[in-house]
This record gives structure tokens, sequence and C-alpha cells, in this order.
């Protein structure tokens, strides 16, 4: 496994939409409603994980009031999360099952800088080993915090109804089903990711959805 082509500025963004657009006339047709993608990198590392483990499940204002919890106990690194133990986490609102996988997450002894130039496959296998980090999770991570250029979350509700609707299919594919689409958008299959987020939002607004 070698490490493929990392998404870095919106140039890069902008590189993978055109050889979309060359390649499909619905990309093309779905970027000219969209406009230019968002670059939508984040941090990566243990920060970013907990993150998404606080977010599973849960409404963004209760997701930020436990982050807010959180923060204001200190508890934003493994150290911290191990110390405070499960009342410790308790006590910032988290969940029995959540304050598993915090502890888990904080546990793993994930060396996040070698993620970084890891190979895709190598990063998703590291990351959903660890209780409360799956698929979905590992692959936005490797997306947006790592700005890997190949990696696409066929599991994604949203991008699941996005495919339906620019590609006319009688029904929401599945996540095989999508997965084996996205063949097809190699290798820029997470600009391909943007697009449909992008055109998820177009169409619903078209629709009178928000």
């Amino acid at each position: 496994m070698t490490l493929g082509r990392i998404i870095t500025c919106d140039a890069d963004v902008a590189e993978g939409a055109a050889w979309l657009a060359q390649t499909d006339p619905r990309f093309a047709a779905a970027l000219k409603a969209t406009g230019p993608l968002p670059l939508r990198l984040r941090a990566d590392g243990f920060d970013a994980l907990i993150g998404a483990i606080i977010s599973q499940q849960v409404s963004v204002a209760s997701a930020n009031a436990m982050r807010a919890k959180m923060d204001a106990a200190g508890l934003t690194h493994e150290a911290a999360i191990i110390a405070a133990g499960e009342e410790g986490l308790r006590t910032a609102g988290l969940s029995r099952q959540k304050i598993r996988y915090a502890l888990a997450l904080a546990g793993a002894g994930i060396d996040y800088a070698a993620l970084r130039v890891a190979p895709d496959g190598q990063v998703i296998e590291t990351l959903t080993a660890v209780p409360g980090v799956g698929i979905w999770t590992a692959q936005i991570y490797a997306m947006f915090s790592l700005g890997r250029a190949d990696v696409f979350a066929q599991g994604d509700l949203a991008l699941q109804e996005a495919a339906k609707i620019l590609f006319d299919l009688p029904e929401r594919p599945k996540p095989k089903q999508l997965a084996i689409m996205a063949e097809d958008w190699s290798p820029w299959r997470s600009v391909a990711a943007r697009a449909l987020f992008s055109y998820y939002r177009v169409a619903k607004q078209r629709e009178g959805i928000t």
C-alpha cells in the first residue's frame, strides 16, 4: 500500500472537481449548481476523534454542551480522560456508552502523526479497531482531517440521497452499491463526496427542505 494524493488547499479540490466534471457530465451539472466546492479540512488527532464520539446519536446542541463541559474540566487529551475515569466523564455529561468509547480511544495509543503518512487502508483499519470508531467516522477522519483525496464514505445517508437524485436512481443506493459507483470517481473520491454533499444541500433547498 502506498500513500495517495493529499488535499491541502482549494486548488487541489478544484483540480479534482475539474476531473470529475470532465469524466461524468452529471458531475459537471452538479458543480454548475453548487459552485466551487469547500475545502472542509479540519484538525486531526485525538481531539477530532473524541469530538466525533461525543457527537454520535445526539443533537448538535447536546454535543456542544458536552464538549463545553469537557473543555472546562480540561478533558481534552488522552491522559486527562484516563485520569478522570468513568466518574469524571459522567460528570461531564457523557453517557455510559460514550464513557466506554472515550476511555477506549484514550487508551488506544494511536500514533496520530504516523497516520498522516499511512496508506488509506491502514488509517481506516487502525481507527476502526477502537470501540466507538466505526467505518463512517474513520472515513470522514481520513477525508477531512487527513486530506485523503481518494476516500469515500459510502454509508453516509446524505451522500446516498444525493447520488440517488443526481444519477436519477429509483431508490437510495445501499452502501455497497454506492461504493461500487464511487470506484469510477477514483482517484478523487473525496472530492466526489464534497460535490455530493454540496449538491444534496442544493437539491433539498429546491425541494423546500432544510
